[in-house]
């Protein structure tokens, strides 16, 4: 299975958001922060791709949400489903890799925020971690 993987397509639930993917995806970071406990009830698992290779091709039920001064999410205002988050003062959207059509080619590369993950769960794996941001260290990954 391939770490990074070109053109893809997804979506929410119901189908009223659906986007393409023309360029290169990072591999899958686990996000175990507060924010992405709340959203997804465990942790968020997210790729990463630059806007300039991110089309929406369906957003009638696209809603954004700012949920801080550093970052905005977007969900499906209809089915509810989680899709993206982009960080402010980047040219980049952070995609829920669950609602990417399968197969994704894409591999989890690390995890990060561990020091804010859920008591109800431990990471016995052999992937990175952090326990804040990686700042860039798995976007090669």
């Amino acid at each position: 299975m391939n770490k990074n993987q070109t053109g893809h397509r997804g979506g929410c639930l119901c189908g009223n958001v659906r986007y393409e993917v023309l360029g290169t995806m990072r591999g899958v970071v686990n996000c175990h922060c507060e924010m992405c406990r709340r959203l997804h009830g465990a942790y968020g698992a997210y790729t990463k791709v630059s806007n300039a290779d991110f089309t929406l091709a369906e957003e009638s039920g696209l809603a954004w949400y700012q949920s801080s001064a550093a970052a905005r999410r977007g969900f499906c205002r209809d089915c509810g489903a989680s899709l993206f988050w982009q960080p402010a003062g980047f040219e980049t959207t952070s995609i829920a890799a669950g609602t990417l059509d399968q197969p994704s080619g894409l591999a989890t590369t690390g995890h990060i925020y561990t020091a804010e993950k859920g008591d109800f769960y431990d990471l016995n794996d052999s992937l990175r971690n952090f326990p804040g941001s990686a700042e860039g260290a798995l976007d090669d990954a």
